[in-house]
């Protein structure tokens, strides 16, 4: 926002009705600005100024806070942005009047000002006014419901977060019209979400807004929602920490947890104060289980084993599965992913290692469904493998169906085969 220039200070001792009436006409805007910062003036003066030439002057008065409400409603018309800015700014320090057993006439006027701002084309405009207005409980329920429905994530996030004036049903509207990721994150965030709106989050399959959830210790998600949450996550390692940190987990729960989260959650998971004697037991056994592998990784029998044999023992073991692919890339084991899809796909390495150079976001997709993976864990292979962006990875359609038909998917291959020679 620009800063107020240099002005040319108007005296601090009272002015006379008359003498501010002179100094409003006066033909230099730096007295006119100086003198709309001023407390002590006659409503109709800061009015008339209201309308001056210089949008400084006028960036003063919508900063004013004895300006007439019925001038704000005039600025917020401005069609200078800083001036509506200013205004915005304002809004936070006149909420007490919303509350207030204020005049009927200026808080009409308030709530003009406050609705001219929340529909500003300006999205900072709108943002200021969200950031005022998202945790008020006496703000216009209607302005609340057009700003949750802003279509700038900066407006809408902070009310969807925090405003107790959105219902459940509000919020599954909003869940159901189909908004970005960071929207459903906001409402993921907030205190106390019901399960019904939890469930709502979970059938988006958003990846960041469930994580949210899930982070949300006040969040009410029912057991069998958690259920479903836990098939997936095997192969969606951000839900792996807030999944083991979740209040009140179930023996069933904690006991799956166990069989595939990182070493250091398993120890987080063990360390739980609110698990009964049965489900440490489990977990104790997990943890056992996990140094046991550790121990036979670390035989002289399998120390020189290449990433290339150990993928071979797995795949003719049957035990080159998605979990044991996700297991290598938690461990950073890339090597072992990348031979234990040459051998599931049966395909040559130099083809796997050219498909993950070229960071094509459909034929690392092609290759996991030739290898005969999950779509979930394809959206993980081009993050984690293929060193894909985030905004261009393919995620799975209708639940777990592959985006791309098996004709797209060949024809990839086919194209990648013949660049590779």
């Amino acid at each position: 926002m620009r800063l107020f220039k240099t002005r040319t200070p108007v005296r601090d001792d009272g002015l006379s009705y008359q003498e501010s009436k002179r100094l409003a006409r006066d033909d230099d805007p730096e007295v006119r600005a100086g003198l709309a910062e001023r407390q002590d003036l006659r409503p109709e003066i800061l009015y008339f100024l209201a309308e001056d030439d210089s949008a400084e002057v006028r960036c003063r008065i919508a900063a004013n806070l004895k300006t007439p409400r019925q001038a704000d409603l005039v600025l917020a018309r401005d069609d200078n942005e800083a001036v509506r800015h200013h205004l915005a700014n304002k809004i936070r320090d006149l909420l007490p009047e919303l509350d207030a057993d204020a005049q009927a006439q200026a808080h009409q006027y308030l709530v003009e000002v406050i609705e001219a701002l929340a529909q500003d084309q300006a999205t900072r405009v709108r943002q200021i006014v969200a950031e005022a207005l998202k945790d008020v409980a006496s703000a216009p329920s209607h302005v609340i419901q057009r700003l949750a429905r802003d279509a700038e994530e900066v407006v809408a996030c902070p009310v969807l977060e925090f405003s107790p004036l959105l219902s459940d049903q509000d919020l599954l509207e909003i869940i159901e019209g189909g908004n970005a990721s960071g929207k459903l994150s906001a409402i993921s965030r907030r205190q106390g979400v019901g399960e019904q709106v939890t469930d709502a989050i979970v059938a988006t399959e958003d990846e960041g807004a469930i994580a949210a959830l899930l982070e949300n210790a006040s969040a009410q998600i029912r057991e069998d929602t958690l259920d479903g949450l836990l098939d997936a996550a095997m192969e969606i390692s951000a839900w792996h920490e807030p999944l083991v940190r979740r209040p009140r987990l179930s023996r069933k729960t904690v006991r799956k947890l166990a069989s595939f989260v990182a070493a250091s959650l398993l120890d987080i998971l063990e360390a739980r104060k609110d698990l009964d004697k049965k489900t440490k037991r489990a977990v104790a056994e997990e943890v056992k289980r996990r140094l046991e592998d550790d121990e036979d990784e670390e035989d002289p029998a399998l120390a020189g084993e290449t990433p290339e044999q150990r993928a071979r023992q797995l795949f003719e073991n049957g035990e080159l599965t998605d979990e044991a692919l996700v297991r290598a890339l938690n461990g950073g084991n890339r090597d072992l992913v990348r031979h234990g899809l040459a051998l599931r796909a049966d395909l040559p390495l130099s083809l796997i290692d050219h498909i993950l150079s070229a960071h094509s976001a459909k034929g690392v997709t092609a290759l996991a469904w030739k290898a005969g993976c999950t779509m979930r864990f394809a959206s993980q292979l081009q993050l984690r493998l293929g060193s894909i962006v985030p905004s261009q990875v393919l995620n799975p359609r209708s639940g777990t169906d592959y985006p791309l038909s098996p004709e797209e998917m060949d024809w990839q291959l086919d194209f990648f085969q013949s660049l590779a020679g």
